[in-house]
């Protein structure tokens, strides 16, 4: 579909240093205003000066329908702005890349560098054997994006403004023989310098830096990412592995061959915390891991406006709702774990926890599980310190008072924890230490969580309703009791101050959720379309990466769905309800990476990428689309990195 440009006025779309605006790649140094730092004369500088952003609103786009459209990133939606004096101007969007993986791109230390590639903890190559032509591993699973500056940057071959990305590769799906590898390597971390061109916003990659993880003993499986407000980037390390389960076969067991070439086995609890990666200005980054976050199925955490509370995503199965409070604004190093109960669970005259948009919100109140420093975490695992040390863990009834029953990480154990090891049972057995407490632990594939932060409300993916969250199944708890519903929901979460936790304790935040809702769902198909949606394709599906935009009002919303044939990005307005597609990831992918960045520079970005292109019965059961898909992707093998701009040719603008 193309969709039509008709701005009511020639005027160049970048007013005003921080008005939201996506960059315009390719248009020239004349149409921008000398009032927006570029250059121009002094009329359209004045005449910028008396118009103003209003509002903008995104044009939606049909869902592709050809093989060309779905093999590819297909992006046919606009971006509306309205204007003080009345007028409207749209721009149509386009997506570029910054590399596909497995490419080679300039290395910030000299040379080349495989763009997703795989190192163990000696920063050696991991080479794939598999194959008849040996080569490194690289990540078909680029995942969590950050957009940044940083005082002061320096790095050669930038001529314009330098901007930074941290991008972090979750896995990759299989060797060059097809073996499953999910979760078998060590996760990269990148530093990508970026070029912006002062006049028209566009990205261009200059430099590659492979982030040394050697000193966090590598990373686990990271997923969704975040900005934080001090400008760092917030990784994440989810599915923690069992510190009780069974070495031999496990995923434990092929991330260690990968990362350790001396036959050494990683410690379980040194996974499942949250890193946090600092850009230098040479384009170099660093990365630490705070173990005082609990030991959970990190995904995409959301730092609040204090700068001290931190809502988190629980991407398992009997997951529950998690806060951590630091104790210093800015310093994750240190602070209050809490997890929530919700519903009649928090209180007996609560509206019962529902997906219904129509219903009455839930309330949510907090258990407090415990204060801990990083430092003092991370010296029990250095230690030495054992699963059996902290927790006894029976999978049958033991028929003892003494133990307790619960439901976590998808399985019902009966657990007693060791006299005086509270707080390792808190932060390194986090997610049974919870549900013993009397957490909601009942909630599955709870992926990103984002803040509005002028209406106090936090959004929550639920990627899909299923197993512990619906009524009548064996692990589910009385008070979220709900119909399956494969294709998910967004939830909506009211903050608020003053709040006290289930002791009666203060709070020490203005940014607590205090009940919980739904704003956005899906639809289930009973039989798939003709294209293979098992979901309507006109509604979300298995939403996954949020982000929120202040100055768009705008909620972004990024599927990882087994429900649609092509996943989408969408971008809900928060004030008019009105839902638009504005992206469609290649068949069978993943939308990941996602990012909403309201101004660097004066420009606005839409970060997103994408995964495993072409994973999915329906694609491998066509063979155009197959054919497709494996032309654009290097066999399959390869995925993007990048961000939505607008169309290099879309709007020509001259001096005004």
């Amino acid at each position: 579909m193309t969709q039509s440009v008709n701005p009511s006025r020639r005027q160049a779309l970048k007013f005003l240093s921080g008005v939201p605006m996506l960059p315009l790649s390719g248009l020239a140094a004349s149409s921008v205003l000398s009032g927006c730092g570029g250059g121009g004369d002094s009329a359209p500088a004045a005449q910028a000066a008396a118009t103003s952003f209003v509002s903008a609103w995104f044009g939606t786009m049909y869902a592709p329908t050809t093989v060309e459209q779905m093999a590819t990133t297909y992006v046919a939606s606009t971006l509306n702005i309205k204007l003080s004096d009345g007028t409207t101007q749209t721009s149509n969007l386009a997506y570029e890349h910054f590399f596909l993986t497995g490419t080679e791109v300039d290395k910030l230390e000299g040379g080349k560098i495989l763009a997703g590639g795989y190192y163990d903890i000696n920063n050696q190559p991991i080479i794939d054997t598999t194959g008849v032509t040996p080569r490194q591993y690289f990540s078909d699973a680029p995942d969590g994006t950050s957009l940044l500056t940083v005082p002061n940057a320096n790095v050669t071959g930038v001529t314009g403004n330098h901007v930074f990305a941290v991008v972090q590769f979750e896995y990759t799906s299989s060797s060059l023989d097809g073996t499953n590898m999910y979760g078998k390597l060590p996760s990269p971390i990148a530093v990508l310098t970026l070029d912006q061109n002062p006049t028209t916003g566009k990205l261009t990659l200059v430099k590659y830096h492979n982030v040394d993880t050697s000193g966090v003993n590598g990373l686990w499986i990271t997923c969704g990412a975040s900005l934080s407000p001090w400008g760092t980037h917030l990784s994440s390390e989810e599915y923690e592995p069992d510190a009780f389960a069974t070495r031999a076969g496990s995923l434990l067991e092929g991330f260690s061959q990968s990362l350790y070439a001396n036959g050494a086995t990683a410690n379980a609890y040194n996974y499942g915390h949250m890193p946090e990666v600092v850009v230098n200005p040479d384009g170099t980054g660093t990365i630490k891991k705070h173990y005082c976050m609990g030991r959970i199925s990190h995904e995409l955490v959301e730092v609040m406006p204090d700068q001290r509370t931190v809502l988190m995503g629980d991407d398992a199965t009997n997951s529950a709702y998690f806060m951590f409070i630091a104790d210093k604004a800015a310093d994750l190093s240190a602070g209050t774990l809490y997890v929530a109960k919700v519903g009649t669970a928090a209180n007996a005259s609560s509206p019962a926890f529902s997906i219904d948009p129509t219903a009455a919100a839930a309330q949510m109140s907090w258990i407090k599980l415990g204060h801990a420093t990083s430092a003092e975490i991370r010296a029990l695992v250095d230690g030495g310190i054992q699963p059996t040390d902290i927790m006894d863990v029976r999978s049958t009834d033991p028929s003892d008072a003494s133990f307790t029953k619960v439901f976590a990480n998808g399985k019902t154990e009966w657990i007693k924890v060791v006299a005086g090891q509270e707080k390792a049972a808190a932060f390194l057995e986090t997610h049974r230490y919870a549900a013993l407490m009397g957490a909601s632990t009942c909630f599955t594939k709870m992926e990103g969580t984002t803040v509005n932060i002028k209406d106090k409300v936090a959004y929550s993916a639920l990627q899909n309703i299923q197993s512990s969250m619906v009524k009548g199944n064996a692990r589910s708890l009385p008070e979220v009791q709900v119909n399956q519903l494969d294709a998910g929901a967004v939830m909506a979460l009211k903050l608020k101050g003053s709040q006290k936790d289930t002791s009666g304790a203060n709070i020490v935040s203005e940014w607590v959720p205090v009940d919980i809702k739904a704003l956005l769902t899906g639809e289930d198909y009973a039989i798939a379309d003709a294209l293979g949606n098992k979901a309507n394709p006109n509604k979300i599906a298995n939403p996954d990466n949020l982000k929120f935009s202040e100055k768009l009002r705008t909620l972004f919303i990024g599927e990882d769905s087994g429900q649609h044939t092509n996943n989408f990005l969408w971008a809900y307005n928060v004030d008019t309800k009105r839902l638009a597609r504005i992206m469609s990831i290649p068949a069978g992918g993943e939308s990941t990476g996602l990012h909403a960045v309201d101004e660097i520079n004066g420009w606005t970005y839409i970060m997103s990428n994408f995964q495993h292109a072409g994973d999915s019965n329906y694609v491998k059961s066509n063979a155009a689309l197959d054919s497709a898909i494996k032309t654009n992707y290097n066999d399959k093998f390869a995925a993007a990195v990048g961000y939505l701009t607008a169309t290099s040719t879309s709007i020509k603008l001259g001096k005004l």
